[in-house]
Parts: C-alpha cells; sequence; structure tokens
C-alpha cells in the first residue's frame, strides 16, 4: 500500500509510524486512557485490510481516530485529533520562507521557469514575485476554504493566480481606449487631454498601457481603430502648416513619417516601459477593417505599418535585430481582406510574411466570430480569454470597458483515472468536481465584491473600465453577465482515452469528447442562470496549468500509457500534439468546440509553413471559413498540411506518397 503524503509524494506505507503517533497521544492521557498494544495491532490491521493500493495521509489519520473511538477510548482520540490540529498549524507557518529564499539566491526553479515572461534575476521582479509568495500563503491558510486548497493541491481543479488574490485586482481585459483618447483621461493624478495628432495619441497610448497593467494581472487588449481619426487629425494638422494648399505628395510624405514615428513610438514605449508587476505591459494590438468605419482608410495605414514593423524587429542590446515579443498582435480576415479580391488582400499578405517570420499576428474569423457571438467581432481580452455577449442598460452590446474576474479550472484525466475508465462513474465524479469548481470562482467573485474604485482609478475612476466617483463601489460591473468570470478546463483528450481508449479525433472518441464539452457548457449556464452572474467556459489553459496537473497524477497514479506519460496534459479540446493527421484536419476538429467554449478558444499551427504555402488564398479561405481563432507557434508535432510529397531515398513506389501518410 502507497500513502500519498500533503505535498503530493507517494510513499511506502508505514506501521510503525502510526504506533509511534498513538504511542504520543498515550502519553496524555490516564493509563486506563490508553491504547494498549494489542488496540495499536488492530488499528493497523484494519487500515492494512482495507486492501488499497493508494490511501492519503488524511484518510489514515481520520481511520485512526475513528477506531479509537469504537475502542471507547475517547479522550485518546481528543487528545489524537488535538495533535494533528497542532502539526498542522506547524505546517501552516512560515511557508513562505523557503520560496522566497530560494527566489533570492535564484535557486527556487519554479519561479525561474514559470513561463509569466518575467525576468525573476531582476530586483523588480523578485519584488513582485516575493509579494505574491505571501499572498498564496494567506491565501491558503486564510482566505479560500480548506477543501479548496486541498483540491487545488491533489490537482483537483487549480485556483489560477493565487499571488495575486489578496489584492482586489482582476484578470484581463478589453480597454475602453476610444473613450479615454476622445474624452481625456487621468494618469498619475495628472490629466491628459485627448491629442491634437497620431503620433502623441500613441503616446498617450503607452502609458495608459503601462498603468492599467501595474492594477490588474491579466493580459489587456486595445482596439487600434480607435487611433485612426488621430491620423485624421495630423493630416488636418499638415494642412494648415502649409497653408492649406499643399501638395498631395508633400501631404502623404508628412502623413507616412507620422505614421512610422507613432506606431515605432508605441512598439518601443511598449517594450521599455516595466509595470510594476515586473514585466513589459501583456498588451494585444486588435487590427480590424470595419468597411461602416469612418476612418478606414487611415486605421489601413496604420496596420501596414505594425505590420511592417514587426517584420523588422527591434534591436537587441548588443545591436541585433530580433522580434520583440509585445505587443502581440491580432488581424482579423473579413470579406474585404480575404484574399479574393479584396480592396486590403495587400495586408493579409504583409500579415502572411510577418507570421513567417515572426508567429505574429494571429488571426480572427470574423465570419466565424459572427456566427458565434450574435453578429459581433471583437478583441479577445489580452491573448486568449474572450468576452460573452453582453448588452449594456441602452440595448447595445458592448466589448470594450469589460473585463475578467477571474479563473479555476478543472482537471479532467484525474476523473477519468478514478472513474476507472466508466464512463457513469466519469460523469457522476464530473458533477461532484464541478461543484467545487463552482465555489472556488464564486470565491473570485465575492473577494472583488464591495472595491471601492480608489483602488485602481485608472480603470473605474478615468475611463479603462467605467467613469465611477471616488469611493463608489463596483460591484454593479461584477453582476448581470458584465463581466466573466471563467471554468477553464484540461485534457479532453487525456479523459477520452482513458475512457473509451481512442483518441478524441476518432469518431467514437470525438463524440464523447463533444459530450464532455457540452456538458461543461451546460453546466456553465446552469450557474449563470441560476446566479446571473458572468460564467462562461473557457477553451484554453496555459501550459503551467497543464504541466502541473500531469505532474500531480504521474506522481499519484503512475505511467499510464496515453495519459499520465508525457510532459503535460493537453489543454482543453484540442487534438494531442502527438496526433499524426495534418493541419486542415486539425482545424476542422478543433473548430466543432468553438460554440461549446465561447469564453476563449483557440487552435495552433507552427508558423515556419506559412512561407512553404504554395496556395495562400486556400489557406486564408480555410481560415475564414472555419477557425475562430487561429495562433501561430514555433513548432508542433504533427504533419504538414498542405500534405506536399517527399522525395523517397530509396527507388520504390513510396516516394509519390503524400507527407502526411
Amino acid at each position: 500500500m502507497k500513502v500519498i503524503k500533503r505535498d503530493g509524494r507517494v510513499v511506502d506505507f508505514n506501521r510503525e509510524k502510526i504506533a509511534i503517533a498513538i504511542e504520543k497521544a498515550n502519553q496524555e492521557v490516564t493509563e486506563k486512557e490508553r491504547a494498549d498494544k494489542q488496540d495499536i495491532k488492530d488499528i493497523i490491521k484494519y487500515i492494512e485490510s482495507l486492501d488499497k493500493k493508494r490511501i492519503l495521509v488524511e484518510d489514515v489519520q481520520d481511520i485512526i481516530e475513528e477506531q479509537l473511538m469504537d475502542k471507547k477510548k475517547f479522550k485518546l482520540a481528543k487528545k489524537y485529533m488535538i495533535y494533528r490540529y497542532n502539526r498542522a498549524l506547524v505546517r501552516k507557518k512560515n511557508t513562505t520562507d523557503e520560496s522566497i529564499l530560494g527566489l533570492i539566491k535564484n535557486q527556487n526553479m519554479e519561479m525561474l521557469e514559470d513561463g509569466t515572461r518575467k525576468n525573476a534575476v531582476l530586483a523588480s521582479s523578485q519584488r513582485d514575485y516575493i509579494a505574491g509568495e505571501v499572498s498564496k500563503d494567506l491565501t491558503k491558510r486564510l482566505l479560500l476554504p480548506e477543501k479548496i486548497v486541498k483540491a487545488h493541491e491533489e490537482g483537483v481543479l487549480y485556483f489560477h493566480d493565487m499571488d495575486y488574490f489578496l489584492q482586489p485586482i482582476f484578470n484581463s481585459s478589453v480597454i475602453n481606449i476610444g473613450d479615454m483618447l476622445d474624452n481625456g483621461t487621468v494618469i498619475n493624478g495628472k490629466l491628459i487631454d485627448s491629442p491634437k495628432s497620431f503620433r502623441v495619441a500613441c503616446t498617450v497610448l503607452a502609458q495608459i498601457l503601462a498603468t492599467v497593467a501595474s492594477t490588474q494581472y491579466g493580459g489587456q487588449s486595445v482596439d487600434i481603430s480607435h487611433l485612426g481619426k488621430y491620423v485624421r487629425k495630423s493630416y488636418e494638422k499638415f494642412k494648415e502648416e502649409f497653408g492649406g494648399m499643399p501638395s498631395k505628395e508633400i501631404l502623404d510624405k508628412k502623413i507616412k513619417e507620422e505614421v512610422t514615428s507613432g506606431v515605432q513610438t508605441l512598439q518601443y514605449q511598449i517594450n521599455t516601459l516595466m509595470t510594476t508587476n515586473g514585466r513589459s505591459p501583456l498588451v494585444s494590438l486588435f487590427m480590424y477593417l470595419r468597411e461602416d468605419d469612418e476612418y478606414i482608410k487611415e486605421n489601413a495605414l496604420i496596420i501596414e505599418e505594425i505590420l511592417k514593423q514587426r517584420i523588422k524587429g527591434m534591436k537587441d542590446a548588443e545591436g541585433k535585430y530580433i522580434n520583440p515579443e509585445f505587443p502581440k498582435l491580432i488581424y482579423v480576415i473579413d470579406e474585404n481582406n480575404c484574399l479574393n479580391g479584396g480592396k486590403y488582400d495587400c495586408l493579409t499578405h504583409l500579415a502572411l510574411e510577418c507570421v513567417n517570420k515572426t508567429q505574429e499576428p494571429s488571426f480572427i474569423s470574423a465570419k466565424k466570430m459572427r456566427e458565434n457571438y450574435s453578429g459581433n467581432v471583437f478583441s479577445p481580452m489580452g491573448f486568449r480569454s474572450f468576452l460573452t455577449p453582453w448588452k449594456d442598460e441602452n440595448g447595445t452590446y458592448k466589448f470594450e470597458g469589460r473585463f475578467n474576474q477571474g479563473i479555476v479550472s478543472i482537471n479532467l484525466p484525474q476523473i477519468a483515472i478514478v472513474a476507472d475508465g466508466d464512463e457513469d462513474k466519469f460523469f457522476s465524479l464530473l458533477d461532484e468536481r464541478l461543484e467545487l469548481c463552482h465555489e472556488a470562482l464564486l470565491c473570485r467573485h465575492y473577494a472583488l465584491l464591495g472595491t471601492v474604485s480608489d483602488t485602481s482609478p485608472i480603470h473605474w475612476i478615468y475611463g479603462a473600465i467605467a467613469h465611477l466617483k471616488s469611493g463608489e463601489k463596483i460591484d454593479k460591473y461584477l453582476k448581470d453577465g458584465c463581466s466573466t468570470i471563467s471554468l477553464g478546463y484540461v485534457g479532453v483528450y487525456e479523459a477520452t482515452m482513458m475512457v473509451k481508449e481512442v483518441s478524441n479525433t476518432e469518431p467514437e472518441g470525438k463524440e464523447f469528447a463533444i459530450k464532455i464539452v457540452k456538458h461543461l457548457k451546460e453546466t456553465v449556464e446552469k450557474w449563470k442562470k441560476a446566479s446571473g452572474l458572468g460564467f462562461c467556459l473557457y477553451g484554453e489553459t496555459s501550459q503551467k496549468v497543464c504541466k502541473t496537473f500531469e505532474r500531480i497524477d504521474k506522481e499519484r497514479f503512475g505511467v499510464i500509457k496515453n495519459v499520465t506519460d508525457k510532459e503535460k496534459y493537453t489543454s482543453s479540446y484540442h487534438a494531442s500534439e502527438g496526433e499524426k493527421i495534418d493541419y486542415k484536419e486539425k482545424l476542422a476538429f478543433e473548430s466543432v468546440f468553438q460554440k461549446l467554449s465561447l469564453g476563449g478558444v483557440v487552435s495552433q499551427i507552427p508558423s515556419e509553413y506559412i512561407g512553404e504555402l504554395s496556395d495562400k488564398e486556400e489557406f486564408i479561405k480555410f481560415v475564414y471559413d472555419n477557425v475562430q481563432y487561429l495562433e501561430f507557434t514555433k513548432e508542433l508535432d504533427v504533419p504538414h498540411w498542405p500534405p506536399n510529397p517527399v522525395p523517397c531515398p530509396l527507388s520504390c513506389r513510396c516516394c509519390s506518397a503524400p507527407r502526411s501518410q
């Protein structure tokens, strides 16, 4: 029998430890209240008779208490309970010491490699990490119910961003940048009037982004279409400078210089500013050319320049050109630029060139978004988290000036393992654990209730989210679906392999995978209807969470083929990275799940193959018709798409076979 310790370690069952613990309690009571040697042997024998392969250390201790009570050793049982309680207090005391000292000495590998894009060696980053460790400690000991903390540590669920839960701040947002630029804002107590030129607008935008990033912990997005009018303002300004009668060539040159300078300013400031989180702002620029936009021509100029500067890159400390990490670029494909003779097809060709070199931008299909989001096209919050459709008091759909309260993710493979592949048991246990996730998500909501606007003036008073008065509570923005609360999920592929013994891309496996995600969606909608809160299903979870869940389950259950035999679980509904299907099949398969996960969907393929595509028009058309959100990575372990013939070194007929075969 194996015993699972509180820290997740698995050790052999040790009879002597039980005997020692009871003997220690014996010393605290009179002789007639003590358990004799036979009593202790009986208790140990009872535990062994349960014939469990694995047992939690807490369960062993519960059994000891029950057995002492059965033997009428009530005072001894009480002493044993007090002993357990005192040991729990010791474990909870100074839990941050080791992690913080390890960080300062650059020995805390979890922080050094946590994937948050922060340099854990820098003093400014370490300051944020230290605050985060204190937050995690207090969150686990005081703020969250013990059962949720236990579930988090046992890999039942993942309570995201504990390092910021202590503070009344939220996750990600779509900034209402149009309002802040058009009507002015306040930064650090200083009034910033509406800009009079494009270059100044870019400078103000960068300052807003840095200030916003310092008082939230997730990503932020801005729709750059709000900048078009400031290009027009620069145009009118140049006309005045030349007496109102400049030549078109002169004006075009001046506007080109203005746009180039403004975009360069924005790119440099985003990448050189350091927020209080110890990193550059996690910013996404949303690039969408709406046909009804008065400033569509100006916005096309801005998009062109953003793409060109990203292709060129920025110089590092040694003067070599590198690809800057931020801002993340999101390019929308619609009828006017889907390489079907549209007016702005040239921008899409430029975007494809940029992808091939830099993995940016990501693509959004306006067609698929309109299908999935009640006719609307809008930016994700930061990178991958999406808002759900919501109307304001005037009955108008609103997406800017909204945010996400936080995320809790559920571990689906662990449920399948515990259910031992039994489908009925799987869904029964899934419902039990979903209720735990529901309670955890409500903790996120209640933690923000009662927050006053002065906590983050840039968000609540000066327009990024709202225009509240000083001292006013933010509560109305937490209710009625205005902001979202996300249920993430990990490992549909592994759960399917465990229950159905086939991949989720196979017909039987796909049916089961859809059944899982539909069940999650229906549960979230039930929560939303009952509470009025903006619960949503988030179909993309961080790689850190996928690795954490897999590590915990491997330590607890051992190596299980196609489940715990990898480095990490597969994120959400995605096809496994090891699946031998081409990209077109992969993207088509994943598109089935898009309407089920409105809180966030993304598909990924390697960027390097964009340069090898012989038919870019066909590729863009496929994305436009099928994929809501496509992100590009350096490399994935899936075959080339479209499948091209690969020369065979041998003189045999296999040389004509597609690479995918």
